[in-house]
């Protein structure tokens, strides 16, 4: 495949070609959610230290005080395990439909969460994983990965590789089937997700039959038109991207690493078929759109939506956001293709 779907999720439902739509027309149930967020105490990240910003509430927690804590499972169980890392063990959580019956072994997906390589955990990135196990009837395995400024880079990139081994050599002990595995991640985590690939790819190892990328993260410019556009909105902005930065890095150059600036990178060829998830109110939206064009110029196939309305983090807020629930069932739509392929 070497065409490119690029498609634009407006606020009236429909999918056409427009000009970005400027940070205050936020959807309603979205700006309802920052409300919230922010009546719990958010603030802006890049104000923080990382223990303070560890510490803050989150999108998933304003999700869950707007619905009193009320947890759906989707008929999704979920198992917490410790996998083995390059360095030390790895935190992950196994998720396994349980509503439905399937003859012989499930498809995989290993979920990579956000967070600017900084923030963010299995336990926030609680719904995104769940939703994925029940829209597709997949194995999904959402793993942590070690993060700054702790632990520098490359450190996350040698975790998530190390997390992707280990669901193809332990595939079938967990019911799933290693030919038929995916990776998808968020944010940061996307970024990873396109670094497995190329390495599995590099050392001639099995690489993922379809790439999930959520408003990734895939340069280190920080000039691009959503980052100026997108300098100082709540909650994740271009300050937050530099922040991160910061703490990511020991030396300024290693942001200009292939590693990191992956829409720079003309060496895409070969890689699986893409969905890329975008938010308008992004700094991160110019760079999901580089990517996308990078992979297209080098031949993948790539199915990608910018949704209006919402802002980064929105994936998991499905319960609330309405945007949200049509961005899970296009990623959702297009790995069951593949599965099913």
């Amino acid at each position: 495949m070497s065409s490119v779907e690029v498609r634009r999720f407006a606020e009236n439902g429909d999918l056409h070609a427009a000009d970005a739509a400027p940070e205050e027309r936020l959807d309603a149930d979205m700006r309802h959610v920052l409300n919230v967020l922010q009546s719990m105490g958010g603030k802006r990240i890049d104000e923080c230290r990382s223990p303070e910003a560890r510490a803050l509430p989150t999108l998933d927690m304003a999700l869950r005080r707007i619905l009193r804590d009320q947890v759906d499972d989707m008929g999704v169980g979920m198992e917490m395990r410790l996998i083995p890392g390059p360095t030390d063990e790895i935190r992950a959580r196994i998720y396994v439909p349980q509503n439905d019956i399937v003859m012989g072994l499930r498809p995989m997906v290993l979920f990579l969460h956000g967070g600017g390589f900084v923030l963010g955990d299995v336990d926030n990135y609680d719904a995104t994983p769940r939703a994925i196990a029940a829209r597709t009837g997949a194995v999904v395995v959402s793993a942590h990965y070690r993060q700054a400024p702790e632990h520098r880079f490359p450190a996350a990139h040698e975790d998530a590789y190390a997390a992707w081994n280990w669901l193809l050599e332990h595939a079938e002990s967990l019911g799933g089937d290693a030919r038929r595995a995916a990776i998808v991640g968020e944010g940061s985590g996307g970024n990873l997700a396109v670094n497995i690939a190329l390495r599995a790819r590099a050392e001639d190892k099995p690489l993922p039959i379809h790439l999930g990328l959520v408003t990734p993260m895939a340069a280190m410019l920080f000039d691009l038109p959503s980052h100026i556009q997108h300098a100082h909105t709540f909650p994740y902005s271009t300050a937050t991207l530099e922040w991160a930065a910061r703490k990511l890095f020991r030396k300024k150059d290693e942001a200009h690493d292939a590693r990191m600036n992956i829409a720079g990178r003309t060496d895409l060829a070969g890689l699986p078929p893409a969905t890329i998830i975008l938010a308008d109110a992004d700094p991160l939206r110019s760079e999901g759109e580089a990517l996308a064009d990078a992979m297209r110029r080098s031949g993948v196939w790539v199915d990608m939506t910018t949704y209006e309305g919402v802002t980064h983090g929105f994936f998991g807020l499905y319960r609330i956001v309405n945007k949200a629930m049509f961005a899970q069932g296009q990623l959702g739509r297009n790995l069951a293709a593949a599965f099913g392929a």
